[in-house]
């Protein structure tokens, strides 16, 4: 499971938000500073409950709380043991997801359309490695745009090299660096002929 948001309260509210920037949108049509005199909330790093909370205090209402650091800092610093947290929590970088401790999750990420995948996604048949899963299998233009990724990295694979990313960018400097040797001994020879 892939936690997003983890409610540990029965009368917790799930904004169902898919970015940030739906947030003021949400309070407007959900929360009221006359009845919502409390609020607390949670996020992956921390810093965009820092800007929620500013942005309710500045609407009214009276108490807001946050988990410090957010979800990130709690997996590090409360033990497993002693934690209200169930599941991966997703992170924004190539680990996809993190568990108590900051361990790597079991998630990976779907090439296509960045949706993070558990082992169930994975083993589900709509699921093709690089080119789609569950989540965007139905999206044809983006199959089509991630087939043809995948068959530039699998190519660039064959040939001993690398498509995308540090490993591409490493394989580029490696390049430049034997054709700079081979002109520089080309000169040497040249000189010494």
């Amino acid at each position: 499971m892939i936690t997003r948001w983890v409610w540990v309260h029965s009368s917790a509210l799930d904004p169902a938000t898919k970015s940030f920037t739906e947030f003021k949108d949400y309070v407007e049509t959900h929360l009221d500073p006359a009845r919502d005199k409390k609020v607390a909330m949670f996020c992956t790093g921390g810093i965009r409950c820092e800007k929620a909370s500013s942005y309710l205090l500045s609407k009214g209402f009276e108490e807001v709380f946050h988990l410090k650091g957010g979800i990130l800092k709690y997996l590090e610093t409360v033990p497993e043991d002693q934690s209200r947290f169930a599941g991966e929590c997703f992170v924004f970088d190539e680990r996809v997801s993190v568990g108590h401790g900051s361990v790597e999750g079991d998630a990976t990420l779907c090439r296509a359309c960045r949706h993070p995948l558990t082992a169930a996604d994975r083993a589900d048949p709509k699921y093709q490695e690089g080119i789609a899963c569950p989540h965007c299998s139905d999206d044809s233009a983006k199959r089509a745009a991630a087939a043809e990724r995948q068959k530039q990295m699998d190519l660039a694979r064959q040939r001993g090299g690398a498509h995308l990313g540090d490993d591409a960018a490493q394989a580029a400097e490696r390049a430049w660096a034997c054709k700079r040797a081979e002109a520089e001994a080309s000169r040497e020879r040249n000189k010494a002929g």
